[in-house]
């Protein structure tokens, strides 16, 4: 991970802001409480770190990414925007994530977040599983991310597919599959939204009881 982002991190979100989809919607849509704990899996640069604590300025931020060259520059970002004491970062894997062992949290968080980070983690699944555990009872996770372009045209598919693979993003029709299955399981509820011809879909799973 270090060597993909040891170049692209100065410029990863000029280069994101036009085409990932759905991400400010899913800070609007988020509703954290005063007091609650938010994590995002795969923080990248704190973009979106940023843009929730000045939201939800009552919350206690958590944030995790695999490479350590973009976590250099997530801490620059916090510093800039006077964040610093407010969000904790931390080096971990989503799959093997142990919020004790990083952050000394052990109860784990209200709202876990992955926005465009499941297409860049090869073993998604494992990383959806561990968030689940990671919720606590009433927890919502929260995800944003490539959606199979069904409603767009079939150049702009290949188009978006051959570009997304130079940056080794790659979209993950089991992502879908992963929540359907979960739909039908107890103590969870789900909600999914698509955007823009299916360009990019939304996902909410709150936990509403033992799972």
């Amino acid at each position: 991970m270090d060597r993909i982002y040891r170049v692209q991190r100065h410029f990863y979100d000029l280069t994101r802001k036009f085409y990932l989809l759905g991400r400010d919607r899913l800070i609007r849509e988020l509703d954290a409480a005063p007091g609650q704990t938010v994590c995002e899996i795969g923080c990248g640069t704190a973009r979106n770190l940023v843009k929730l604590a000045r939201r939800y300025p009552g919350c206690r931020y958590f944030g995790i990414d695999a490479s350590a060259e973009m976590l250099e520059t997530a801490e620059a970002s916090l510093r800039r925007a006077g964040l610093e004491d407010r969000v904790r970062l931390g080096l971990a894997f989503a799959e093997k994530f142990d919020p004790e062992g990083t952050f000394d949290e052990g109860d784990g968080f209200d709202h876990i977040v992955f926005s465009y980070s499941l297409s860049m983690i090869p073993p998604w699944d494992a990383a959806l599983e561990r968030a689940v555990q990671l919720l606590r009872p009433g927890g919502t996770l929260h995800i944003v991310d490539f959606g199979d372009q069904r409603g767009m045209p079939a150049w702009f598919r290949r188009l978006l597919f051959t570009w997304l693979s130079w940056f080794h993003v790659e979209h993950r029709p089991g992502i879908r599959k992963w929540v359907e299955a979960r739909s039908a399981s107890p103590g969870i509820d789900v909600r999914t939204h698509a955007l823009a011809g299916n360009y990019a879909e939304l996902f909410r799973l709150r936990r509403t009881g033992q799972v």
